[in-house]
This record gives structure tokens, C-alpha cells and sequence, in this order.
């Protein structure tokens, strides 16, 4: 085992234990030159890696690019080697943490039958489809009500892929592919 600084191991021991071995944020009060000075060690050590950051996930920075995007700090194998922890361990418990986040992920809920909902859904199962006026006469709602329904529960609740075109003399025809 190389002989690390306290600094060193701290930033690699903490990335280790998050999720994609992310080493942000670093130790507090490590900040500016000293920050860059570390991490640049690092890398050149072949213990942190810096790759492009993924900001929808949240990553967190560790410096924009010119062009928008910006990069993060990853622990390598050669990193957790490091520091004594044994890159199979850390991708085990990855796939561990996945798969608990998996099991607690609300299970998308079903249409029961006889319901106004499962009329609009066959209504618009069959080929040539339906349009706003026809769901109305069928189920006795507004407009609005039917054009809510598609939007929140059929396509965001349900997952439902629901398209919709315009089609001469009927308005705009919804369908479920």
C-alpha cells in the first residue's frame, strides 16, 4: 500500500463508499490551489479520474469546460487499491444499492376494468382511435377533463404511449400505439 496523506485517503475512502465512486465534494477547508494541487497529484497517480459529469443525475463539479459541460472526480480501481478496498467489493455493493433503490421504486398501478378510465383506454386502442368529442359522449365528461386524463394519468401515471394527430373533420384524434 503507497503511503497516502491523510487528505489523500480521506478523498478516496469517502468516494468509495458513494454512489459511482464520485470523490465530490472534497474534505471541507480543501479549496483553491491546494484543492487543484491534490487532486492533480492524483491523477497523475492514477487514483481519481476525471470524466465528463452527468448534471441531470446531480453529479457535482469539479470544473466547467469551456463549452458548457463540465467534469467530476472518479475513484479508479488503482484508488481503492489504495487504500486497501477491493474494487469487486465496491462494485458489489453498487449493484446492492441499485438493486434495494430498484425494490423501493413505486410499482406503476394498472387500470381496473368497468371503469371510465378502462373505456377512454380501449376507446383508444382500437385503430382509428378517438377524439376528445367522441371520449365526451361516451363517458359524459368536459373536454378538459378527458384532455387531463390522457396527459396526467394515461401518460405520466400509466406510461401509456398516447399520440395524437390532427385529422380532417374529427379534430385531434388520440391513439395508444
Amino acid at each position: 500500500m503507497p503511503n497516502l496523506t491523510i487528505t489523500q485517503s480521506l478523498i478516496l475512502t469517502t468516494g468509495a463508499q458513494r454512489a459511482d465512486n464520485i470523490a465530490l465534494p472534497l474534505p471541507e477547508g480543501l479549496h483553491g490551489a491546494a484543492a487543484k494541487k491534490v487532486v492533480t497529484m492524483m491523477i497523475d497517480r492514477g487514483w481519481l479520474e476525471e470524466v465528463d459529469a452527468n448534471t441531470r443525475k446531480g453529479e457535482p463539479l469539479w470544473r466547467e469546460t469551456g463549452d458548457g459541460h463540465g467534469t467530476t472526480l472518479v475513484v479508479t480501481d488503482a484508488g481503492l487499491l489504495a487504500v486497501g478496498i477491493e474494487p469487486v467489493v465496491v462494485k458489489t455493493m453498487a449493484a446492492v444499492r441499485e438493486h434495494a433503490a430498484a425494490a423501493t421504486m413505486p410499482k406503476t398501478s394498472t387500470p381496473r376494468t368497468g371503469t371510465k378510465q378502462a373505456q377512454i383506454i380501449a376507446l383508444l386502442q382500437r385503430p382509428e382511435g378517438a377524439s376528445v368529442a367522441e371520449i365526451v359522449a361516451v363517458t359524459g365528461w368536459l373536454a378538459h377533463s378527458v384532455r387531463g386524463l390522457i396527459s396526467g394519468s394515461l401518460k405520466k401515471k400509466l406510461g401509456l404511449p398516447v399520440s395524437s394527430a390532427k385529422v380532417e373533420n374529427r379534430g385531434t384524434v388520440y391513439r395508444i400505439a
